[in-house]
């Protein structure tokens, strides 16, 4: 298939709802007509986190005005879409649902094909999207409710060389910023906090640098960040502000140490394929914190490998990465029909056996 397509893609796995038009021409760069993400963030800032049951009712209130949106911002009709991509999975189930049964209702009113796209492939493949890069590729998948070392060979052929067993690191980032009384979400919260910190006054632990591979766990970190706010609370009979600022600063640098250590053991495992083109990409809603880019570019550069980040606003959830996950799988010859059902779960690779633990879209992928 060689013509120009353009895919309208729909995201509603969590807590953003979104309506996107990508086009691409073979030989020129992808173009996104028009991205409409609609938060949620004042609608669940009183429950400390995302209420599923919430989140749901809203993208059903907001899909469909999301699309509309989308489609007038990107001056095109139904009319002149190829196909309906849609996130299939993994996610809150209820967000999930709703976005599929838009998509479906969408594809079938306007008779255009459905295309099912898992969410983290969205993640994954959103390099291709704005760099160009070229398979293979080594991705750091790392988001709220997940974090894996991928080998991205092809639209839909990944393999897993590691991830957390438990909390992922942007669950570790909200539940840090809930322990200190910092706004959700807690990823930029944390990090806006850090800037004012000592890196050097409290000291975390690096969980499993002491153990070979490419697997992390977090939720200990969490807890090290728990008995040290309880301590200064004792003693010193409150938190300060400045004591956040260095709880933060400490968390972060944990969290981005552990995180480029087994970024370059993934990275040594990767080169030993021998890439023509090496490269090392990053994305998911963490990809968006400057202190971490800043450490994974240092080791990509020490390595001689190209290093890319999405744009801050493609690093969170959006439909632009759907639409174009849709679009690398409708031309691999990807389709579905009106049995296309919405899973909670789904491994991108499925040869390797499933993670332990749980966060915000289930036991990991």
């Amino acid at each position: 298939m060689t013509d120009t397509l353009t895919i309208l893609g729909l995201e509603s796995s969590c807590d953003d709802t979104g309506a996107a038009v990508v086009r691409h021409t073979p030989g020129a760069p992808p173009e996104i007509l028009s991205n409409v993400i609609m938060g949620q963030d004042a609608l669940h800032a009183a429950f400390g986190g995302v209420v599923p049951e919430l989140a749901a009712r809203a993208h059903v209130e907001k899909l469909d005005l999301a699309v509309e949106q989308a489609l007038d911002a990107a001056g095109v009709g139904l009319d002149r879409i190829d196909a309906v991509a849609v996130t299939a999975g993994p996610g809150l189930i209820g967000g999930v649902l709703s976005g599929v049964m838009c998509a479906k209702g969408i594809a079938a009113g306007a008779s255009l094909p459905l295309i099912g796209v898992n969410h983290l492939a969205g993640h994954a493949l959103t390099p291709r999207l704005t760099d160009g890069l070229e398979f293979p590729y080594l991705m750091l998948l790392v988001s709220g409710g997940h974090c894996q070392f991928l080998l991205v060979n092809g639209p839909e052929k990944f393999t897993r060389l590691g991830g957390t067993i438990d909390d992922a690191p942007g669950e570790a980032f909200d539940k840090t910023a809930r322990l200190l009384g910092l706004t959700q979400p807690g990823g930029p919260a944390v990090e806006a906090a850090a800037k004012s910190g000592d890196v050097k006054r409290f000291v975390f632990p690096r969980p499993m640098l002491d153990r070979p591979g490419c697997d992390l766990s977090f939720s200990g970190l969490k807890t090290a960040v728990l008995r040290t706010r309880d301590a200064l609370v004792r003693d010193q009979g409150g938190l300060f502000a400045q004591d956040r600022a260095d709880l933060c600063a400490g968390f972060q640098a944990a969290v981005a140490d552990v995180l480029t250590e087994k970024t370059r053991r993934a990275l040594t495992l990767y080169l030993e394929s021998q890439p023509s083109h090496p490269a090392l990409a990053v994305a998911g809603g963490v990809a968006a914190n400057q202190y971490l880019r800043s450490a994974l570019s240092e080791l990509a550069e020490a390595h001689g490998v190209r290093f890319t980040a999405p744009p801050l606003a493609l690093c969170t959830d959006n439909a632009a990465m759907i639409a174009w996950a849709g679009l690398e799988r409708y031309r691999a010859g990807g389709r579905d029909d009106m049995t296309l059902a919405a899973r909670p779960r789904w491994p991108l690779d499925t040869h390797s056996p499933a993670l332990l633990g749980s966060g915000k879209k289930g036991p990991k992928s």
